[in-house]
């Protein structure tokens, strides 16, 4: 019988091979989560020793995030074009780099700029992994592999505030970055043994040895070979960033971009400021990066059973209400709380249902773009969202600082972000 790659994919169980492939993908979200919060966990050290007030701080803060904005839209298309893989390895060289050199910096403006270059490696490579967990996945197991993959966030970040809390008793903040720079240069030779290109890569680029090549792939990852490629769409182009903005994917493209971007407003505001928030009550460093590590306990926690919620009631309408639940949960955080143990209830709240959303808008981007240009929109939709929520450490210290908005209040108005990118999504067409 023949078959097309998609086909032996989607229609075999999914063997260790593959399950191996999609555990480097989650476990390298893993270690976006630990990248991209390691500012936060040092976020009061760094103000200690420069003697830097919020407002300054939210810039440090978000420089990574702005980074991982542009490393989106710039690399994440180059998964498309060039291949996940290599798209994949090269990031991490870049991640690797950025962070290592974060722990030669000797004022604020120096680490911000190595924050931002190690955002460029983050964002280029979360494009990269959302497609090869998606394109790696059978039909079956595609929406545990996808809420597995993005719940690795968190799960880094959890296992990565337990480091750094121990890293931070010995007075140097430096030293979470350091820890960050070899953890990132350990993924290389893993990815390149067992991580082989998508056969679905290789399909969209129509080369002449296409089918040899989709067969190299299915080989590696012990499924049976495929027998034919699947028709050419008629007028084929070669995968462009404008294929998003066509009539039929404009506002999907949209949606998508503008919901992610609203939401992460407020998903970033606890993760970013719960450190610093709780440090200023009193606690000390070690307590503060405690109480971040319960959000991302609530945000792993959430994520997987919401993997079940999907597979049962799709993806819109579980990611709808996890967004309003999200945005009522970030109000009770502002309104503040007595004992250390307390703001860990708080946050893990607003952790178990803001990740749920995120895991949500991962599952939609692997589903709402099609296969030549998923790398392309996802990476567009990230990126994009990212450089709108750089802006939410920065608002809030804003407000903290020169509005002189109490907790509750700028807490009220972060939550805002999650309540619009709701409405945004029910105007999301029925069949996503």
């Amino acid at each position: 019988m023949e078959q097309t790659p998609r086909q032996v994919i989607e229609q075999t169980p999914m063997g260790v091979r593959q399950w191996i492939a999609v555990a480097l993908m989650i476990a390298l979200n893993a270690l976006d989560g630990f990248d991209v919060l390691s500012s936060a966990f040092a976020a009061p050290g760094i103000a200690k020793e420069w003697g830097i007030q919020r407002d300054a701080l939210g810039v440090v803060l978000s420089m990574e995030l702005i980074g991982m904005g542009f490393g989106s839209i710039l690399l994440g298309g180059a998964a498309d074009r060039f291949g996940r893989r290599p798209t994949i390895l090269g990031c991490l060289i870049v991640m690797a780099t950025g962070m290592w050199l974060a722990t030669t910096s000797q004022s604020p403006s120096g680490l911000a700029l190595w924050r931002f270059v190690t955002g460029l490696g983050i964002g280029g490579m979360l494009a990269a992994i959302n497609a090869v967990t998606a394109e790696f996945s059978s039909l079956k197991g595609r929406s545990l592999a996808m809420a597995l993959m993005v719940i690795g966030y968190p799960i880094g970040a959890t296992v990565g505030g337990i480091i750094a809390g121990n890293l931070l008793k010995g007075g140097d903040w430096r030293l979470v970055f350091e820890f960050g720079a070899i953890a990132t240069a350990v993924f290389l030779p893993l990815v390149y043994l067992f991580v082989p290109e998508t056969p679905d890569y290789y399909v969209t680029r129509r080369d002449p040895d296409a089918l040899a090549n989709v067969n190299v792939s299915l080989r590696k990852l012990a499924l049976p070979l495929a027998t034919i490629l699947p028709e050419a769409p008629a007028n084929a182009d070669k995968p462009s960033v404008f294929d998003i903005f066509k009539p039929g994917l404009i506002r999907t493209t949209l949606l998508f971009t503008l919901g992610y971007s609203f939401h992460a407003i407020t998903f970033y505001y606890i993760l970013k400021w719960s450190p610093k928030i709780v440090a200023d009550f009193g606690y000390s460093q070690p307590e503060a990066a405690s109480v971040l590590v319960w959000a991302n306990i609530g945000g792993a926690t959430g994520g997987a059973l919401f993997g079940f919620a999907m597979h049962r009631f799709g993806l819109k309408w579980p990611t709808i209400a996890m967004l309003f639940t999200g945005a009522l949960a970030v109000v009770a955080f502002g309104l503040g709380r007595e004992t250390l143990d307390g703001w860990k209830i708080a946050v893990f709240c607003t952790g178990f249902a803001t990740n749920s959303a995120i895991v949500g808008f991962y599952s939609l981007f692997a589903v709402g773009f099609p296969t030549h240009v998923r790398a392309t929109g996802t990476g567009f939709a990230i990126g994009a969202g990212r450089i709108g929520a750089a802006g939410s450490p920065i608002l809030a210290g804003v407000l903290f600082t020169q509005a002189g908005v109490g907790l509750l209040g700028v807490s009220i108005i972060m939550a805002m972000g999650s309540v619009i990118a709701a409405l945004l999504l029910l105007m999301l067409r029925k069949d996503v």
